[in-house]
């Protein structure tokens, strides 16, 4: 049961908990998005998405995940590869979310254990010192492995890439090629609902978009309209030299522009459109301008830029709009924060559905390398979520910036693994119905 149905039958003291302006809000949009033929108002969340080449996946709106995490758990010491893994960069990406005010359940605990774990291997007290040989005994000791299922008992599904990329750009238009990224629009309504199916998942707050037009709630505008119909003049952040960079900023969520005078600015992900995420890379297959699988990032990007005359038609297929805010110069050098808050760390920092996966939980991964093809095994942790990172077994996997990290994060769309490494005295934690 979606909770737009769930509030159309729901008992009336639901209701109660709710202000008359959200409940009348959100039943017009539950409205829109019932009769919108383009999909309506999508419950968007922040974070990445999938390569616009991605795979169809679970539609965010159904009535149940699927999968578990159920079974016999796995001895860590056996899973495929684990003895290969350097552990390089786990110990930074574990600490960065033990030194959130607030740890992710069951970490606050755990990071007790892990701060005591680097005091008594380094003698600098810093996670970067830390033996790969000591915390992989602590993992091992500390921690089950749980085999990831899908709805049909499956343990593979599909592990994606994602990436910061580094853009050029200016902050005022010099040049009708450039394409600009906006700020979020005062005028985007955002209505954030508690899911009456789980009241106490607070991270599972129902957010819809939407404006006011006179007396009515419409869906937002769409990428097409922003782009050609010149609604949102005045709202520029930044404006893009590469429009198909701009695009694929747009995928990524987050971004460094280069700006005229050398200095870096970083772009964060601040709300979208609520439209839903269509991959033109499935779009252009359809259309016959890409062959099957072979819709990639690179590919993708080659036809747009050698067809400037269709390039336009062909982005405005996906309705989803990204906008932006600017963060602070001081965190520059790190990676981009994702829904945990905490910078990303290249091939650690992982997003999944958090339905499923707790964010903070220690997750391993096998899967192949997107260039090489060979096995690529390692332990992550899941710091992100992603508006297209749907389902039990589904990973998209952050590869940090520069030119090797876009075109691991382009090329990857293999089958993969997961399993949940969770503490050994605790129970699994309970999977989350779908709003």
């Amino acid at each position: 049961m979606t909770l737009c149905s769930f509030l159309c039958n729901a008992h009336h003291s639901v209701a109660r908990r709710l202000s008359v302006r959200s409940l009348a809000l959100l039943m017009a949009l539950c409205t829109q998005a019932c009769i919108s033929n383009a999909g309506g108002l999508y419950r968007g969340t922040g974070g990445p998405v999938v390569s616009p080449g991605g795979s169809p996946v679970v539609s965010p709106g159904g009535s149940q995940i699927g999968g578990s995490l159920s079974g016999a758990a796995t001895p860590i010491e056996q899973l495929p590869g684990w003895s290969n893994d350097d552990f390089t960069g786990i110990a930074v990406a574990i600490e960065r979310q033990c030194e959130l005010a607030n740890q992710p359940r069951p970490w606050s605990r755990l990071c007790v254990e892990f701060r005591a774990l680097v005091r008594s291997d380094s003698s600098t007290n810093s996670a970067h010192k830390l033996s790969a040989l000591t915390l992989k005994h602590w993992v091992e000791s500390r921690f089950q492995a749980w085999p990831v299922l899908g709805a049909n008992q499956d343990d593979t599904g599909l592990i994606t890439g994602y990436y910061e990329p580094i853009l050029t750009g200016s902050r005022n238009r010099e040049n009708d090629g450039q394409a600009p990224i906006y700020k979020r629009p005062p005028d985007l309504l955002r209505i954030d609902i508690p899911n009456p199916l789980d009241p106490a998942a607070s991270t599972q707050a129902s957010r819809m978009r939407g404006r006011l037009v006179q007396d009515r709630v419409v869906p937002y505008y769409s990428r097409a309209d922003i782009e050609t119909k010149d609604v949102l003049k005045g709202h520029e952040l930044l404006w893009i030299d590469d429009p198909v960079e701009a695009f694929f900023l747009h995928v990524q969520g987050s971004g460094r522009v280069r700006l005229r005078d050398g200095s870096m600015v970083r772009v964060n992900f601040s709300d979208t459109n609520g439209l839903h995420y269509r991959p033109i890379g499935r779009v252009m297959i359809d259309r016959g301008l890409l062959p099957p699988g072979g819709a990639n990032a690179p590919a993708i990007k080659a036809w747009l830029r050698a067809n400037p005359q269709s390039a336009a038609s062909v982005m405005h297929a996906n309705p989803r709009f990204v906008f932006f805010r600017e963060q602070a110069n001081d965190s520059i050098e790190a990676g981009p924060p994702g829904t945990l808050t905490v910078p990303l760390t290249p091939q650690r920092s992982i997003a999944t559905d958090a339905r499923v996966i707790p964010l903070g939980s220690l997750v391993y991964l096998q899967t192949s390398h997107p260039q090489t093809g060979e096995p690529f095994a390692r332990l992550t942790v899941s710091q992100d979520t992603g508006v297209a990172i749907v389902g039990p077994v589904r990973a998209d996997v952050f590869w940090g910036n520069g030119e090797e990290a876009e075109k691991n994060a382009g090329l990857m769309s293999s089958r993969g693994k997961l399993w949940l490494l969770w503490p050994n005295d605790l129970e699994l934690p309970r999977q989350r119905a779908a709003q």
